[in-house]
C-alpha cells in the first residue's frame, strides 16, 4: 500500500507513550485487538511495545504509529477493507 502518511488520515493524539496510547484506544474505540510487532496495517509492519492496541470503529481503524525522530502519534483511518482484515488477524483481548 506504501506510506502510511500518504493515505488520508486524522491525527488524533501525539507525544504519547505507548501505555498512553492503549489506554486512549481502549477508552475511545468500541473493538479492540492486540497485535505483536511487525504485523502489517496498510501494507507496513508497525512498531512498538507489545501488545499493541488497535481498535476499530465501524470502517475507521485507530492505531499508534511511531514516526522515528518524530515520537508516537494515533492515527485514525477510514478503510473497510483493513478494518475487516483487523478483525481477522487481530487478537481480541479477554473480557474483565
Amino acid at each position: 500500500m506504501g506510506c502510511i502518511e500518504e493515505l488520508t488520515h486524522e491525527i488524533l493524539a501525539k507525544g504519547l507513550t505507548f501505555k498512553e496510547c492503549r489506554e486512549f484506544i481502549t477508552k475511545t474505540c468500541p473493538t479492540i485487538y492486540h497485535i505483536q510487532p511487525g504485523t502489517k496495517l496498510f501494507g507496513e509492519g508497525i512498531i512498538g511495545n507489545p501488545p499493541i492496541v488497535v481498535g476499530t470503529d465501524g470502517n475507521t481503524v485507530v492505531f499508534p504509529y511511531v514516526k522515528p525522530c518524530h515520537g508516537t502519534f494515533i492515527l485514525k483511518i477510514e478503510d473497510p477493507k483493513e478494518a475487516t482484515r483487523l478483525s481477522i488477524i487481530g487478537v481480541k483481548p479477554n473480557k474483565r
